[in-house]
């Protein structure tokens, strides 16, 4: 990182802070000592246009000595004074403050000059500041570092100099390992499977920059079985291998919470809170302290446990039952839903204001039947669990694999339970295989049992393949709901509404003089105030 600069032809300014120390000195014996910002000047290979020197009101007397020594040893050298309005050199918030507003301030021409921040004098509080303006590009610079001459030179030689620039692209070795983490941080959200579907790799990566950069609440959305609590799990692990966090992570349904059991789970009680607090209880929120705390179905919440988690997330106290005394807990949190959220807001059932709070990122995963490119590596994966599980390794024969991959991807299965459904499915076939082999007759058995498992009414398959497309379907009928349940499915295994329509109706067609099936489907669907786009938003 030792060197000339860029450009010979371009110009070197240098951003320099005054040493009071090291650059101190009066009359001739000031030349016997190394002086930092003085031997600036005398770098042979590194030719300075300008020096802009920073320094406090009560210096500058010596600020001006240091200009004129500078011009001294290099005359071609011009040096600007800059007076910075601090006080004490070791506040932080005044210093950054002050070099913030200069660097703001300064009118830079990268097109003409290279710009070098000087950290070698200052206090250390003054450079770590310069540090990060440099680092967050305020000052669109490298940094340069100068050391005095070695033990046996003249004393008052200009000494070495470093230039070190802080944009790691240019250093192949360190991009190389950050590319490398980067890859073994995506592979561990994915649980280590090599998943093959493009939309789904750019929301993992984009959940990976935001979990190792923020603290901010995140917001899962996805049908169930889609994969929420396990990445969040994840989630929690990366940050906590990257020293992030140190307390464990919580989770809870929030489906299975109500009322005063609702309140203590989440918050706690204090004995005699209510009848059956026979003792204190801390609560999940006290447990997550320095963890991460991962509400699942957050939209099944009541109205009083929104409020409290509001001010939770947002002040990081809360009150736990029949307490005054207010508790303290830092915590990430992690909400997840199937429903629209939105949805929610508009017919009363959550509150604006916790959406807002926790809507900063949220990240939609998609169901199974979304990525059919990642039914076979998924399929490897589940593999590798059962016989994990069973003791005995598990493979397909060639004609039993290619059935099932085939079934597993085709517009009939509907993985209406998602992962939870596929690895239910490859578990059941694991077990069945003789000698650790799935055969034809045992897949075949498998997708007989698919096939009924879906068609079946009222399985909790149907309520999460409308959870989707409508805002409450446990207010539909449960007649209605098995038609229009079947009714959905098609449509999302058809390619158009035209298509949906002739295999919906095929037998009354034939009795029909005029047939407008997509148009008998477009007045159905509309019933339930739902049209072709919204049935496949769903998906």
């Amino acid at each position: 990182m030792t060197g000339t600069v860029r450009m010979a032809s371009r110009r070197n300014v240098v951003i320099s802070l005054l040493g009071p120390t090291l650059d101190a000195g009066q009359g001739p014996a000031r030349w016997k000592r190394w002086r930092p910002n003085v031997a600036l000047a005398g770098q042979a290979d590194l030719p300075v246009t300008r020096v802009e020197l920073l320094y406090q009101d009560r210096f500058r007397n010596l600020a001006t000595l240091v200009e004129d020594d500078i011009r001294h040893v290099s005359p071609d050298t011009e040096v600007r004074l800059h007076e910075l309005p601090v006080t004490d050199p070791w506040n932080l918030e005044q210093v950054y403050g002050a070099l913030h507003d200069f660097a703001r301030a300064y009118a830079f021409n990268t097109d003409r000059e290279d710009y070098l921040i000087h950290i070698t004098t200052g206090t250390h509080i003054a450079q770590i500041c310069m540090f990060l303006l440099t680092e967050s590009r305020y000052f669109p610079a490298r940094l340069l570092q100068t050391s005095p001459p070695p033990r046996g030179q003249r004393p008052a030689g200009p000494g070495t100099h470093a230039i070190i620039d802080l944009d790691l692209s240019r250093y192949d070795r360190l991009a190389s390992r950050f590319r490398q983490e980067l890859t073994e941080d995506l592979s561990f959200l994915k649980g280590g499977i090599d998943t093959r579907n493009a939309p789904f790799n750019r929301l993992i990566e984009q959940i990976e920059r935001v979990a190792v950069a923020s603290r901010a609440p995140m917001l899962l959305m996805g049908p169930t079985g889609a994969g929420k609590s396990q990445l969040a799990r994840r989630i929690h692990e990366l940050k906590k291998q990257r020293r992030q966090l140190s307390g464990e992570f919580v989770e809870v349904n929030c489906a299975t919470l109500r009322g005063d059991g609702a309140m203590s789970a989440l918050f706690g009680h204090v004995r005699g809170a209510f009848t059956g607090a026979t003792g204190d209880r801390p609560g999940l929120l006290r447990k997550a302290h320095g963890g991460m705390l991962f509400l699942d179905e957050i939209g099944e919440l009541g109205a009083d446990e929104q409020a409290m988690l509001l001010r939770a997330v947002e002040e990081k106290t809360f009150l736990p039952m029949g307490s005054d005394r207010e508790v303290h807990s830092e915590f990430q949190l992690i909400a997840g839903t199937n429903r629209d959220l939105h949805a929610r807001v508009v017919d009363g059932g959550f509150r604006e204001d916790l959406l807002s709070r926790i809507n900063l990122w949220t990240f939609r995963l998609p169901g199974l039947k979304e990525r059919p490119e990642d039914v076979e590596p998924n399929l490897e994966f589940e593999l590798r669990e059962a016989a994990r599980l069973l003791g005995v390794h598990v493979t397909f024969s060639r004609e039993a694999r290619q059935r099932f991959l085939d079934f597993a991807t085709s517009g009939e299965a509907t993985w209406a339970g998602n992962f939870r459904d596929f690895n239910a499915s490859v578990t059941r076939m694991a077990t069945l295989a003789d000698g650790g082999r799935i055969s034809t007759g045992v897949v075949d058995s498998e997708l007989a049992r698919l096939r009924a498992q879906w068609s079946r009414p009222g399985t909790p398959g149907d309520t999460d393949a409308l959870a989707g497309v409508l805002p409450r379907p446990a207010d539909v009928d449960l007649f209605d709901r098995a038609q229009l349940v079947e009714v959905i499915r098609t449509c999302r295994g058809s390619k158009s509404l035209s298509e949906a329509g002739r295999r919906l109706f095929a037998a009354s067609r034939a009795r029909r003089r005029s047939v407008n099936d997509a148009d008998r489907l477009r007045k159905y669907l509309a019933r339930f105030g739902l049209t072709w786009a919204d049935v496949h938003a769903g998906e």
